[in-house]
């Protein structure tokens, strides 16, 4: 099976090639686990003290740039919230809702494949997916679910009500699908089209709008990623995938705008000063800048993307996803503190192998051909 590439030109990519080594699809994994990790024990401070109070604790413990997992400094919010995820404190990747909607993903992908619906999300959210673990909108979605579902719905009977009144909440056009989105990318190299039918049938749940325009742009950059020449090239493809003129197109356009700038940060932060630290654009537009000013750098890309602010877990994990996918390396210094350990907190799942997650991946990639 041979994919032409969406630039007109002559040159073609064998999907079999891609799928022959698993490596892209491990670079992702690992990429996406490193970041997350990096964001993680930062995210609080940087949702209460702002951009300020992240960049204040990272110069004063010599981590700015950040280029390396974050040192602890006790009695502060980062022990207080993250003291396992900082560097000589990581012994596995702990648990995150990034990676949790990451393996969810691959869970649905493995039952369902292409059949995948909205109403498998929101019984697979049931089954497996606690409450405690959500957010926002998630967390705003699965209350109404329980509230208006049939009784039998979870086992497979009509869910009761129109499972649209669940993305009818206020946080619908932030962050939450867009951090949902990569694995789709992933396993369906060249094939965005499919990839961003699978993540908007996953982001229908809870958003609507641009929280679903941004979950579809990063599973089109995926799934564009081997196809494409760059990130330039790819972020072109995935850009036709979402509405011209949308909000979600503008913040991509804005972050790409910004490649290379040396005041980027301080343009992103005034662009969406008034908008919430888990919104989808501002985060979008740091994503974008990030992996078109670093891509060749997995290091400063990841931790040029945290030490920016907002969503600093989020941002992290989407960055390093996308960064490893393109097959460039990664440095060991990033993945030799986890041992390979994925923390997770989903029913019946509390740990899971990097490798695990590799192969069942790479399978279910092959699936979807």
């Amino acid at each position: 099976m041979e994919i032409y590439k969406n630039s007109g030109g002559n040159q073609k990519q064998s999907v079999e090639t891609f799928f022959s080594v698993p490596e892209r699809i491990r670079g992702a994994w690992i990429g996406r686990v490193s970041g997350c990790l990096l964001g993680k024990p930062v995210e609080v401070l940087s949702f209460k003290e702002g951009r300020q109070g992240l960049e204040s604790y990272l110069r004063g413990v010599d981590a700015f740039p950040l280029r390396d997992y974050v040192p602890l400094v006790e009695g502060t919010l980062v022990e207080e919230h993250g003291r396992k995820a900082c560097r000589g404190h990581i012994y596995r990747a702990e648990p995150d809702d990034d990676i949790n909607y990451t393996v969810l993903a691959l869970l649905l992908l493995e039952d369902r494949g292409t059949a995948l619906c909205t109403e498998d999300v929101a019984r697979a959210w049931l089954r497996l997916l606690p409450a405690g673990t959500t957010w926002t909108a998630e967390r705003a979605a699965y209350r109404i679910l329980l509230d208006n579902m049939a009784d039998e719905f979870v086992n497979g009977e009509p869910p009761g009500f129109d499972l649209a009144l669940c993305a009818d909440n206020d946080y619908n056009d932030w962050i939450g699908a867009q951090i949902r989105a990569d694995l789709y990318g992933w396993v369906c190299p060249c094939r965005p089209a499919l990839a961003v039918d699978l993540a908007t049938r996953d982001a229908a749940l809870s958003h609507r709008g641009a929280g679903i325009h941004g979950a579809a742009f990063i599973a089109a950059l995926g799934a564009a990623i081997p196809m494409s020449d760059g990130l330039a090239e790819a972020t072109d493809i995935a850009l036709s995938f979402i509405p011209r003129g949308s909000e979600a197109a503008a913040a991509v356009l804005f972050g790409r705008e910004l490649t290379g700038a040396e005041d980027a940060v301080d343009r992103l932060h005034a662009e969406y000063e008034d908008l919430s630290p888990v919104h989808v654009l501002n985060n979008l537009a740091l994503v974008v800048w990030a992996l078109c000013s670093f891509e060749d750098d997995f290091s400063t890309a990841v931790g040029n993307a945290v030490s920016a602010g907002w969503d600093t877990d989020c941002n992290g994990a989407t960055v390093g996803g996308l960064f490893g996918l393109t097959g460039k390396p990664i440095p060991e210094s990033w993945t030799r503190p986890w041992h390979g350990r994925v923390g997770v907190s989903l029913a019946g799942y509390s740990e899971l192998s990097l490798d695990d997650l590799v192969d069942r991946t790479v399978a279910v990639a092959k699936t979807l051909q």
